[in-house]
């Protein structure tokens, strides 16, 4: 918040649509001011998301712990199989 804005919420508590005090023009600034950032936020929000759900860049950023964690598996499922026919036989 600038120095300008405190000012403004010192002199006038109550904020808001009509609220003593603020002109149309101020109002009309604030709701611009407030477009614009929630329009940046939508942006970050939305280049974020994209970012998270993208599988093929999540599967290339994280290639050796897939590797690692398909050996595991692979592993385990041979020695349930191994153990298994042991069972058995």
């Amino acid at each position: 918040m600038s120095t300008e804005e405190a000012a403004a919420v010192e002199s006038h508590p109550l904020s808001g649509p009509g609220a003593p005090g603020r002109s149309p023009e101020q109002i009309r600034a604030d709701m611009e001011r407030t477009r614009g950032e929630l329009s940046q936020s939508v942006d970050l929000l939305r280049t974020k998301v994209a970012e998270l759900t993208d599988w093929r860049g999540q599967i290339r950023k994280h290639q050796d712990q897939i590797v690692a964690g398909a050996a595991v598996v692979g592993f385990a499922v041979g020695a349930l199989l191994v153990a298994r026919r042991l069972r058995r036989g």
